[in-house]
């Protein structure tokens, strides 16, 4: 499975963002997907994930309640959007996927991994 990461840019604190992340094949309906990030010197840390039907979701304390993922099987497209940016959320966005039905939020878990996209927000 190949993962295309689009979406990331550059943003005032308090504003929005929305990653997308396209699949290549139909089997991403099977698969788990997460978001994770890496900012400078740091390792990468779990953002959020779903499980293959969306119904099941977690994130990090960090983020919830102002991140929402989501997935459109149709689309084979995983979603990220941001609001209430902060500062300290400036990091390259991964997405990855989980050849298994539900997800983790360890990402050595995860079997496919996009490229990234670079998320900058400013104070």
């Amino acid at each position: 499975v190949q993962l295309q990461a689009s979406g990331g840019g550059l943003v005032q604190a308090g504003g929005s963002l929305r990653l997308s992340c396209a699949a290549s094949e139909r089997t991403f309906r099977n698969y788990a997907m997460g978001w994770f990030r890496q900012a400078p010197g740091m390792e990468r840390e779990f953002v959020a994930a779903l499980s293959y039907s969306g119904d099941s979701t977690g994130y990090a304390d960090s983020v919830k309640g102002r991140f929402t993922i989501s997935r459109d099987n149709a689309k084979i497209t995983v979603y990220l959007q941001m609001n209430s940016l902060k500062p300290e959320d400036t990091a390259v966005y991964y997405c990855a996927a989980r050849s298994r039905l539900f997800y983790h939020t360890n990402y050595h878990e995860y079997d496919f991994w996009g490229q990234g996209t670079q998320v900058t927000v400013s104070s």
